[in-house]
Protein backbone atom coordinates (compact mmCIF):
# COMPACT_ATOMS: atom_id res chain seq x y z
CA UNK A 1 0.00 0.00 0.00
CA UNK A 2 2.84 2.32 0.88
CA UNK A 3 4.58 1.61 -2.44
CA UNK A 4 1.36 2.34 -4.33
CA UNK A 5 0.99 5.67 -2.57
CA UNK A 6 4.57 6.59 -3.42
CA UNK A 7 3.99 5.65 -7.06
CA UNK A 8 0.86 7.83 -7.24
CA UNK A 9 2.68 10.75 -5.61
CA UNK A 10 5.56 10.44 -8.07
CA UNK A 11 3.18 10.30 -11.01
CA UNK A 12 1.32 13.37 -9.79
CA UNK A 13 4.60 15.23 -9.29
CA UNK A 14 5.71 14.35 -12.80
CA UNK A 15 2.38 15.51 -14.24
CA UNK A 16 2.64 18.76 -12.31
CA UNK A 17 6.16 19.37 -13.54
CA UNK A 18 5.10 18.71 -17.13
CA UNK A 19 2.19 21.14 -16.77
CA UNK A 20 4.64 23.79 -15.67
CA UNK A 21 6.60 23.74 -18.93
CA UNK A 22 5.85 26.25 -21.65
CA UNK A 23 5.63 24.46 -24.98
CA UNK A 24 7.14 26.09 -28.05
CA UNK A 25 6.44 24.55 -31.46
CA UNK A 26 9.41 24.70 -33.84
CA UNK A 27 9.40 23.54 -37.46
CA UNK A 28 12.05 23.70 -40.14
CA UNK A 29 13.50 22.15 -43.29
CA UNK A 30 16.41 20.39 -41.60
CA UNK A 31 16.74 17.68 -44.26
CA UNK A 32 16.52 20.13 -47.17
CA UNK A 33 18.85 22.93 -46.00
CA UNK A 34 21.25 21.27 -43.52
CA UNK A 35 24.15 23.70 -44.07
CA UNK A 36 22.18 26.52 -42.46
CA UNK A 37 19.75 24.65 -40.27
CA UNK A 38 22.07 22.31 -38.39
CA UNK A 39 23.89 25.36 -36.92
CA UNK A 40 20.50 27.06 -36.46
CA UNK A 41 19.31 24.17 -34.30
CA UNK A 42 22.50 24.26 -32.27
CA UNK A 43 21.87 27.97 -31.75
CA UNK A 44 18.37 27.60 -30.34
CA UNK A 45 19.39 24.58 -28.28
CA UNK A 46 22.16 26.66 -26.66
CA UNK A 47 19.70 29.47 -25.93
CA UNK A 48 17.15 27.02 -24.53
CA UNK A 49 19.79 25.55 -22.22
CA UNK A 50 20.77 29.02 -20.98
CA UNK A 51 17.18 30.12 -20.41
CA UNK A 52 16.22 27.00 -18.48
CA UNK A 53 19.46 26.96 -16.48
CA UNK A 54 18.58 30.49 -15.35
CA UNK A 55 15.20 29.29 -14.06
CA UNK A 56 13.12 29.53 -17.21
CA UNK A 57 10.35 32.12 -17.31
CA UNK A 58 9.12 32.84 -13.78
CA UNK A 59 10.07 29.33 -12.73
CA UNK A 60 8.55 27.61 -15.74
CA UNK A 61 10.94 25.80 -18.08
CA UNK A 62 10.64 26.14 -21.84
CA UNK A 63 10.11 22.95 -23.83
CA UNK A 64 10.70 22.98 -27.59
CA UNK A 65 8.84 20.44 -29.70
CA UNK A 66 10.66 20.42 -33.03
CA UNK A 67 9.40 18.97 -36.31
CA UNK A 68 10.68 18.57 -39.88
CA UNK A 69 8.63 20.39 -42.53
CA UNK A 70 10.37 18.96 -45.60
CA UNK A 71 10.74 22.37 -47.24
CA UNK A 72 7.19 21.99 -48.54
CA UNK A 73 4.40 24.50 -47.72
CA UNK A 74 1.72 21.81 -47.52
CA UNK A 75 3.76 19.64 -45.18
CA UNK A 76 4.70 22.67 -43.10
CA UNK A 77 1.05 23.63 -42.60
CA UNK A 78 0.19 20.05 -41.61
CA UNK A 79 3.09 19.91 -39.13
CA UNK A 80 2.22 23.32 -37.68
CA UNK A 81 -1.40 22.26 -37.26
CA UNK A 82 -0.28 19.16 -35.37
CA UNK A 83 1.90 21.27 -33.09
CA UNK A 84 -1.09 23.49 -32.31
CA UNK A 85 -3.77 20.84 -31.85
CA UNK A 86 -1.90 17.77 -30.58
CA UNK A 87 0.98 19.33 -28.70
CA UNK A 88 -0.87 22.44 -27.48
CA UNK A 89 2.09 24.73 -28.11
CA UNK A 90 1.81 28.36 -27.08
CA UNK A 91 3.94 29.81 -29.89
CA UNK A 92 5.26 28.71 -33.28
CA UNK A 93 8.78 29.54 -34.44
CA UNK A 94 11.14 28.67 -37.27
CA UNK A 95 10.93 27.95 -41.04
CA UNK A 96 13.61 28.69 -43.63
CA UNK A 97 12.31 28.94 -47.19
CA UNK A 98 10.19 31.97 -47.97
CA UNK A 99 7.24 30.11 -49.50
CA UNK A 100 7.14 27.82 -46.46
CA UNK A 101 7.25 30.76 -44.08
CA UNK A 102 4.38 32.45 -45.91
CA UNK A 103 2.26 29.31 -45.64
CA UNK A 104 2.86 28.99 -41.89
CA UNK A 105 2.24 32.72 -41.43
CA UNK A 106 -1.13 32.34 -43.14
CA UNK A 107 -1.99 29.41 -40.86
CA UNK A 108 -0.94 31.41 -37.78
CA UNK A 109 -3.33 34.15 -38.87
CA UNK A 110 -6.17 31.66 -39.28
CA UNK A 111 -5.48 29.82 -36.00
CA UNK A 112 -4.70 33.01 -34.07
CA UNK A 113 -1.33 31.89 -32.72
CA UNK A 114 1.92 33.85 -32.59
CA UNK A 115 4.53 32.82 -35.18
CA UNK A 116 8.12 34.05 -34.94
CA UNK A 117 9.54 33.55 -38.44
CA UNK A 118 13.25 32.99 -37.96
CA UNK A 119 14.76 32.87 -41.43
CA UNK A 120 12.31 33.45 -44.33
CA UNK A 121 13.61 36.52 -46.14
CA UNK A 122 10.61 37.38 -48.31
CA UNK A 123 9.38 40.94 -47.92
CA UNK A 124 5.77 39.77 -48.13
CA UNK A 125 5.78 38.06 -44.73
CA UNK A 126 5.75 41.41 -42.92
CA UNK A 127 4.47 43.72 -45.64
CA UNK A 128 2.03 42.71 -48.41
CA UNK A 129 1.00 39.51 -46.61
CA UNK A 130 1.74 40.69 -43.08
CA UNK A 131 -0.64 39.83 -40.27
CA UNK A 132 -0.94 40.61 -36.59
CA UNK A 133 0.28 37.16 -35.47
CA UNK A 134 3.54 37.00 -37.47
CA UNK A 135 6.87 38.56 -36.46
CA UNK A 136 10.12 38.18 -38.42
CA UNK A 137 13.68 38.19 -37.09
CA UNK A 138 16.12 38.33 -39.99
CA UNK A 139 16.58 41.32 -42.29
CA UNK A 140 14.48 40.77 -45.42
CA UNK A 141 15.61 40.64 -49.03
CA UNK A 142 14.68 44.33 -49.39
CA UNK A 143 16.81 45.24 -46.38
CA UNK A 144 19.86 43.24 -47.46
CA UNK A 145 19.63 44.46 -51.04
CA UNK A 146 19.36 48.02 -49.71
CA UNK A 147 22.61 47.42 -47.82
CA UNK A 148 24.40 46.40 -51.03
CA UNK A 149 22.93 48.89 -53.51
CA UNK A 150 24.99 51.93 -52.36
CA UNK A 151 28.17 49.99 -53.17
CA UNK A 152 26.73 48.95 -56.54
CA UNK A 153 25.69 52.49 -57.43
CA UNK A 154 29.17 53.84 -56.64
CA UNK A 155 30.61 51.69 -59.41
CA UNK A 156 28.19 53.12 -62.00
CA UNK A 157 28.01 49.92 -64.03
CA UNK A 158 25.45 50.26 -66.81
CA UNK A 159 24.65 46.72 -67.98
CA UNK A 160 23.48 44.33 -65.25
CA UNK A 161 22.67 40.64 -65.40
CA UNK A 162 20.58 39.05 -62.66
CA UNK A 163 20.46 35.41 -61.52
CA UNK A 164 18.29 34.04 -58.72
CA UNK A 165 16.46 30.86 -57.62
CA UNK A 166 12.95 30.90 -59.03
CA UNK A 167 10.84 30.96 -55.89
CA UNK A 168 9.60 33.64 -53.52
CA UNK A 169 12.95 34.59 -51.96
CA UNK A 170 14.78 34.89 -55.27
CA UNK A 171 11.94 36.72 -56.99
CA UNK A 172 11.72 39.16 -54.09
CA UNK A 173 15.49 39.75 -54.13
CA UNK A 174 15.58 40.41 -57.87
CA UNK A 175 12.62 42.78 -57.70
CA UNK A 176 14.15 44.74 -54.82
CA UNK A 177 17.53 44.99 -56.55
CA UNK A 178 16.09 46.33 -59.79
CA UNK A 179 13.85 48.82 -57.99
CA UNK A 180 16.49 50.12 -55.60
CA UNK A 181 19.36 50.27 -58.10
CA UNK A 182 17.16 52.06 -60.63
CA UNK A 183 16.36 54.67 -57.97
CA UNK A 184 20.04 55.09 -57.10
CA UNK A 185 21.28 54.85 -60.69
CA UNK A 186 18.52 55.74 -63.19
CA UNK A 187 20.60 54.75 -66.23
CA UNK A 188 21.08 51.12 -65.20
CA UNK A 189 20.01 48.49 -67.75
CA UNK A 190 19.10 44.85 -67.11
CA UNK A 191 20.40 42.85 -70.04
CA UNK A 192 19.85 39.28 -68.80
CA UNK A 193 17.80 37.50 -66.17
CA UNK A 194 18.28 33.84 -65.28
CA UNK A 195 15.93 32.16 -62.80
CA UNK A 196 16.73 28.45 -62.37
CA UNK A 197 14.54 26.29 -60.14
CA UNK A 198 15.76 26.09 -56.55
CA UNK A 199 18.25 23.24 -56.20
CA UNK A 200 18.11 22.39 -59.91
CA UNK A 201 20.43 24.90 -61.56
CA UNK A 202 21.99 23.88 -64.87
CA UNK A 203 25.05 25.97 -64.17
CA UNK A 204 26.68 25.59 -67.57
CA UNK A 205 23.72 26.99 -69.49
CA UNK A 206 23.14 29.75 -66.93
CA UNK A 207 26.77 30.87 -67.06
CA UNK A 208 26.81 30.78 -70.86
CA UNK A 209 23.63 32.85 -71.07
CA UNK A 210 25.16 35.48 -68.82
CA UNK A 211 28.37 35.53 -70.85
CA UNK A 212 26.41 35.94 -74.08
CA UNK A 213 24.63 38.99 -72.62
CA UNK A 214 28.00 40.71 -71.99
CA UNK A 215 27.01 42.47 -68.76
CA UNK A 216 29.22 44.94 -66.90
CA UNK A 217 28.12 43.49 -63.57
CA UNK A 218 26.08 40.66 -62.07
CA UNK A 219 23.62 40.52 -59.18
CA UNK A 220 23.05 37.04 -57.78
CA UNK A 221 20.74 35.73 -55.08
CA UNK A 222 21.94 32.12 -55.42
CA UNK A 223 22.93 30.23 -52.28
CA UNK A 224 23.81 26.72 -51.12
CA UNK A 225 24.44 24.03 -53.72
CA UNK A 226 23.18 26.29 -56.53
CA UNK A 227 25.77 28.91 -55.62
CA UNK A 228 28.54 26.33 -55.46
CA UNK A 229 27.72 24.98 -58.94
CA UNK A 230 27.40 28.50 -60.36
CA UNK A 231 30.77 29.55 -58.94
CA UNK A 232 32.52 26.41 -60.17
CA UNK A 233 31.16 26.74 -63.70
CA UNK A 234 31.77 30.49 -63.76
CA UNK A 235 35.37 30.01 -62.68
CA UNK A 236 35.95 27.36 -65.35
CA UNK A 237 34.46 29.49 -68.14
CA UNK A 238 35.99 32.76 -67.00
CA UNK A 239 32.70 34.56 -66.32
CA UNK A 240 34.04 36.26 -63.23
CA UNK A 241 37.31 37.49 -64.71
CA UNK A 242 37.25 41.30 -64.43
CA UNK A 243 33.55 41.06 -63.54
CA UNK A 244 31.84 42.95 -60.72
CA UNK A 245 29.54 40.62 -58.79
CA UNK A 246 27.12 41.26 -55.93
CA UNK A 247 25.62 38.23 -54.17
CA UNK A 248 23.24 38.11 -51.24
CA UNK A 249 24.21 35.63 -48.50
CA UNK A 250 27.50 34.42 -50.08
CA UNK A 251 29.49 35.80 -47.14
CA UNK A 252 27.76 33.46 -44.70
CA UNK A 253 30.11 30.75 -43.37
CA UNK A 254 27.52 28.12 -44.28
CA UNK A 255 28.22 28.77 -47.96
CA UNK A 256 31.86 29.86 -47.80
CA UNK A 257 32.57 26.53 -46.09
CA UNK A 258 31.56 24.68 -49.25
CA UNK A 259 33.26 27.06 -51.70
CA UNK A 260 36.68 26.72 -50.03
CA UNK A 261 39.45 27.46 -52.56
CA UNK A 262 36.88 28.08 -55.31
CA UNK A 263 35.76 31.23 -53.49
CA UNK A 264 35.72 34.06 -56.05
CA UNK A 265 37.72 37.20 -55.34
CA UNK A 266 36.17 40.56 -54.58
CA UNK A 267 32.45 39.80 -54.71
CA UNK A 268 30.29 42.14 -52.64
CA UNK A 269 28.14 40.14 -50.21
CA UNK A 270 26.22 40.08 -46.98
CA UNK A 271 27.51 37.58 -44.44
CA UNK A 272 28.93 36.91 -41.00
CA UNK A 273 32.69 37.33 -40.32
CA UNK A 274 32.41 35.51 -36.98
CA UNK A 275 36.14 35.32 -36.23
CA UNK A 276 36.62 39.09 -36.40
CA UNK A 277 33.64 40.42 -34.44
CA UNK A 278 35.00 41.66 -31.11
CA UNK A 279 31.94 43.13 -29.38
CA UNK A 280 31.30 41.90 -25.81
CA UNK A 281 27.95 40.36 -26.78
CA UNK A 282 29.48 38.39 -29.62
CA UNK A 283 32.48 37.27 -27.59
CA UNK A 284 30.14 35.93 -24.90
CA UNK A 285 28.04 34.08 -27.47
CA UNK A 286 31.09 32.71 -29.27
CA UNK A 287 32.62 31.36 -26.06
CA UNK A 288 29.36 29.68 -25.00
CA UNK A 289 28.76 28.22 -28.45
CA UNK A 290 32.26 26.81 -28.79
CA UNK A 291 32.17 25.40 -25.26
CA UNK A 292 28.94 23.52 -25.98
CA UNK A 293 29.47 22.42 -29.56
CA UNK A 294 33.28 22.41 -30.05
CA UNK A 295 32.71 24.23 -33.33
CA UNK A 296 32.52 27.77 -34.64
CA UNK A 297 29.12 29.41 -35.19
CA UNK A 298 27.56 30.05 -38.56
CA UNK A 299 24.96 32.71 -39.23
CA UNK A 300 22.30 30.06 -38.68
CA UNK A 301 23.62 29.69 -35.14
CA UNK A 302 23.00 33.39 -34.46
CA UNK A 303 19.52 33.19 -35.99
CA UNK A 304 18.50 30.13 -33.96
CA UNK A 305 19.88 31.61 -30.74
CA UNK A 306 18.17 34.95 -31.29
CA UNK A 307 14.84 33.36 -32.29
CA UNK A 308 14.72 31.34 -29.08
CA UNK A 309 15.51 34.42 -27.01
CA UNK A 310 12.84 36.38 -28.90
CA UNK A 311 10.20 33.89 -27.77
CA UNK A 312 11.51 33.79 -24.20
CA UNK A 313 11.75 37.58 -23.90
CA UNK A 314 8.25 38.01 -25.29
CA UNK A 315 6.78 35.55 -22.78
CA UNK A 316 8.71 37.20 -19.95
CA UNK A 317 7.55 40.68 -20.97
CA UNK A 318 3.95 39.53 -21.42
CA UNK A 319 3.96 37.62 -18.15
CA UNK A 320 1.76 35.12 -19.92
CA UNK A 321 1.42 32.82 -22.92
CA UNK A 322 -1.88 34.44 -23.85
CA UNK A 323 -1.76 35.27 -27.56
CA UNK A 324 -3.00 38.84 -27.29
CA UNK A 325 -0.57 39.63 -24.50
CA UNK A 326 2.28 38.07 -26.51
CA UNK A 327 1.43 40.23 -29.51
CA UNK A 328 1.46 43.33 -27.32
CA UNK A 329 4.80 42.26 -25.84
CA UNK A 330 6.41 41.60 -29.23
CA UNK A 331 5.37 44.95 -30.66
CA UNK A 332 8.29 47.19 -29.81
CA UNK A 333 10.21 44.39 -28.05
CA UNK A 334 13.82 45.46 -27.48
CA UNK A 335 16.50 42.84 -26.93
CA UNK A 336 20.16 42.07 -27.41
CA UNK A 337 21.52 39.56 -29.90
CA UNK A 338 25.08 38.35 -30.53
CA UNK A 339 25.36 40.88 -33.36
CA UNK A 340 23.76 43.84 -31.64
CA UNK A 341 20.52 45.14 -30.11
CA UNK A 342 17.30 44.89 -32.09
CA UNK A 343 13.73 46.17 -31.89
CA UNK A 344 10.65 44.49 -33.33
CA UNK A 345 8.86 47.37 -35.01
CA UNK A 346 5.23 47.70 -33.96
CA UNK A 347 4.18 48.91 -37.40
CA UNK A 348 5.18 45.80 -39.36
CA UNK A 349 6.59 43.26 -36.84
CA UNK A 350 9.99 43.32 -38.58
CA UNK A 351 13.06 43.30 -36.38
CA UNK A 352 15.87 45.76 -36.97
CA UNK A 353 18.54 43.05 -37.02
CA UNK A 354 21.41 44.11 -39.24
CA UNK A 355 23.91 42.31 -41.43
CA UNK A 356 27.58 42.49 -42.28
CA UNK A 357 28.42 43.89 -45.72
CA UNK A 358 31.80 43.36 -47.33
CA UNK A 359 33.75 41.41 -49.92
CA UNK A 360 34.96 37.83 -50.08
CA UNK A 361 38.41 36.42 -50.75
CA UNK A 362 40.48 33.31 -50.05
CA UNK A 363 42.78 32.87 -47.09
CA UNK A 364 44.47 29.54 -46.47
CA UNK A 365 42.22 27.78 -48.94
CA UNK A 366 39.08 29.04 -47.23
CA UNK A 367 36.63 31.77 -48.17
CA UNK A 368 36.45 34.72 -45.76
CA UNK A 369 34.89 38.17 -45.62
CA UNK A 370 37.14 41.25 -45.81
CA UNK A 371 36.58 45.01 -45.90
CA UNK A 372 33.39 44.43 -43.97
CA UNK A 373 31.17 46.78 -42.00
CA UNK A 374 28.05 46.26 -39.95
CA UNK A 375 24.85 47.65 -41.46
CA UNK A 376 22.18 48.42 -38.86
CA UNK A 377 18.88 47.07 -40.15
CA UNK A 378 16.99 50.06 -38.74
CA UNK A 379 18.56 52.23 -41.48
CA UNK A 380 17.37 50.02 -44.35
CA UNK A 381 13.64 49.74 -43.78
CA UNK A 382 10.71 51.42 -45.54
CA UNK A 383 9.05 54.29 -43.70
CA UNK A 384 6.04 53.70 -41.50
CA UNK A 385 3.84 55.38 -44.13
CA UNK A 386 5.13 53.05 -46.87
CA UNK A 387 4.53 50.03 -44.66
CA UNK A 388 0.99 51.06 -43.80
CA UNK A 389 0.25 51.37 -47.52
CA UNK A 390 1.51 47.81 -48.11
CA UNK A 391 -0.07 46.00 -45.16
CA UNK A 392 -3.74 45.06 -45.24
CA UNK A 393 -4.30 44.23 -41.56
Amino acid sequence: MKMKALFIAAALAATGAQAQTIKIGELNSYKVFPAFLEPYKKGWELALQEINAAGGIKGRKLEVISREDGGNPGDAVRVAEELITRENVSVLMGTFASHVGLAVSNLANQRKIVFVAAEPLTDKIVWENGNRYTFRLRPSTYMQVAMLVPEAAKLNKQRWAIVYPNYEYGQSAAKSFKNLLTQAQPGAQYVAEQAPALGKIEAGSVVQALMDAKPDAIFSALFGADLQKFVREGNIRGLFKNMTVFNLLAGEPEYLDTLKDETPEGWWVTGYPWAEIKTPAHRKFLAAYQAKWKDYPRLGSVVGYSTMYTVANAIRKAGSTDTEQLIAALKGLEMDTPIGPIVYRAVDHQSTMGAYVGQITKKGGQGVMVNWRFADGAHFLPSFAEVRAMRKD
